[in-house]
């Protein structure tokens, strides 16, 4: 028996290091880390030794005797990362050749305490704080501008994804950690400065995430919603309004279909009892219970083969049996492409859900609620005077519908008083540097690409380089006036 990775892996890697026949894969150092779904246990190596089960932080790894009907096809799913790698001949007692020791960092005993600000609670910054307080004696002051700690996991995990939210538990352990001062309701650019924060501390971390939804730039897309406003509603976001979402019409249009545009879909027609003992908001579970949407259809400019959602996530949507799952096969090349999918292809997964080409100019079927992919489909125009009543395609397609929400990515903000590339939506830096002293980690970084595990190694790059910085005395001097600034 042998243990599998399932759909809520997170990334991180906890269990890659815990392993203790290195058969979890891919490792943190080879080239496919972090473009993968998720991580992969070796059937033909684990030992059954639960080690990683133990570590994981979401939840994510079973015994494959042990794993529930909708999560059996993650059996086949691990076995599938590794069909084109052959065994080793004599598979004892490793099974995979171990590489060197390194040592990325090498912390002088009599490096001076560090005094950082960590500016986000989220997953970037908590992984930056856990680097610092478990590996060097600094005293860390996390800051975040809202009143509750937690950032993307806190209002940015769907509450249908309870096991995804677990790692805040991980994550809030560090809040009561004796060298962290935790300062909430503090906006940077508004109750302190960069130049103050920098004056004060030793360095600052910026982990302030791209909390912007990236616009379509069509005409009349003013009146459709963001998906951020979305999520946060349903999240209980204290910057979002309970009245924010209208669930007064039957067709609901997502523009977009990575994850988060198959989240909204998925909780715009969840039965509200399933989504009751969760942690989503009251108003919001109050305005779905009596919300008149039966359709969430999910436009995509990409073919099935490559559009934007994982696969785990596409998988959940093709098991569930409260909601009909429905393919547009307006253009013949999107059945072209799910019947030509090789096994273990994304579009593959498509292979047994209804097709229709669906008349858009009539509301939606009564009966189950349903979501309807629509692949190549770009939107030209969002139709509507003071409220919408559908969407034009660039092949002139109408599609009617009484809200568009568009899910097309995220976009970071600029911090006053820090550059800032307007184009790409990040904080200009090196390795994590943008000036000895001020440093960046997470999606304000790099970029709205990974999911939460991915901020584990770029905060360590963040993190080393700063190291890096103050051993060789670049770090600029502080004022050393802390009083009356922040306070726990």
């Amino acid at each position: 028996m042998a243990f599998a990775i399932t759909q809520t892996c997170c990334n991180d890697a906890s269990c890659v290091a815990v392993c203790p026949v290195n058969c979890i894969h891919p490792t943190p150092d080879e080239p496919d880390f972090g473009t993968t779904d998720m991580l992969y246990v070796d059937p033909r190596t684990c030992i059954d030794c639960g080690a990683c089960a133990d570590a994981c932080p979401v939840d994510a790894i079973f015994p494959v005797d042990a794993l529930s009907d909708p999560l059996k096809s993650y059996v086949d799913i691990n076995a599938a990362y590794y069909a084109d790698r052959a065994p080793t001949p004599d598979p004892t007692p490793n099974f995979h050749a171990w590489g060197p020791p390194t040592f990325d960092r090498v912390i002088p005993s009599d490096l001076t305490p560090l005094d950082v600000a960590v500016v986000g609670s989220g997953p970037a910054g908590m992984y930056a704080v856990e680097d610092l307080l478990s590996h060097t004696n600094a005293v860390v002051t996390l800051i975040d501008r809202l009143p509750v700690a937690g950032g993307l996991v806190r209002f940015g995990v769907a509450p249908d994804h309870p096991s995804t939210k677990r790692i805040g538990e991980r994550f809030a352990r560090w809040h009561s950690h004796p060298r962290l001062r935790l300062a909430l309701g503090v906006e940077v650019g508004r109750d302190v400065s960069v130049d103050d924060l920098a004056a004060r501390h030793d360095a600052v971390i910026y982990a302030v995430g791209a909390a912007t939804a990236r616009d379509l730039g069509v005409p009349g897309e003013e009146r459709t919603i963001a998906a951020t406003t979305v999520v946060g509603w349903y999240n209980g976001h204290p910057d979002v309004p309970a009245t924010a979402v209208d669930l007064s019409a039957e067709r609901v249009v997502v523009v977009g279909n990575g994850n988060v545009a198959v989240d909204v879909a998925r909780v715009l027609t969840t039965d509200p009892a399933a989504l009751a003992p969760t942690s989503i908001a009251p108003h919001a579970l109050a305005a779905l219970r009596s919300s008149k949407v039966r359709e969430v259809v999910l436009l995509g400019r990409r073919g099935p083969a490559e559009a934007a959602y994982t696969m785990p996530e596409l998988l959940a949507l093709t098991r569930r049996d409260d909601v009909d799952l429905v393919v547009d096969t307006h253009d013949p090349l999107v059945a072209r492409a799910i019947d030509a999918a090789r096994p273990g292809d994304k579009a593959a997964l498509l292979r047994g859900v209804s097709r229709e080409t669906v008349d858009w100019s009539a509301p939606p079927p009564h009966g189950r609620r349903r979501i309807v992919l629509r692949f190549h489909c770009t939107p030209a125009e969002i139709l509507g005077d003071s409220q919408v009543r559908g969407v034009r395609d660039t092949g002139g397609v109408e599609i009617t519908t009484g809200q568009v929400v568009r899910a097309v990515g995220h976009r970071g903000t600029a911090v006053p008083g820090l550059p800032f590339d307007e184009d790409a939506g990040v904080i200009p830096h090196t390795a994590g540097r943008v000036q000895p002293g001020v440093y960046v980690v997470g999606w304000v970084k790099r970029g709205p690409t990974g999911g939460i595990g991915a901020n584990r190694s770029c905060a360590a790059e963040t993190v080393g380089t700063l190291l890096a910085d103050a051993e060789q005395g670049r770090l600029p001097t502080k004022a050393r006036k802390r009083r009356g600034l922040l306070r726990r």
